[in-house]
């Protein structure tokens, strides 16, 4: 096996380095995802229900005519 001259190991350390962010990046990316899917799906559903009313009800006072 070779040895790469040196230009070429750096480089290839950078894509190794960005690869490895990359898929950093993505483990966190799910974390979050799953965090928020728990925290939506820990509502019951006459909350959700409260909710939506009460979101309703506002926009429907708010005046703002969207027409």
């Amino acid at each position: 096996m070779s040895v790469y001259p040196r230009p070429m190991r750096q480089r290839m350390q950078w894509w190794k380095v960005l690869g490895l962010a990359g898929i950093a990046g993505v483990a966190a990316t799910g974390v979050v995802v799953a965090r928020a899917e728990r925290r939506r799906r820990a509502y019951t559903p006459e909350e959700i229900r409260d909710r939506l009313r009460q979101r309703h009800a506002e926009a429907a006072t708010s005046g703002d005519d969207p027409a």
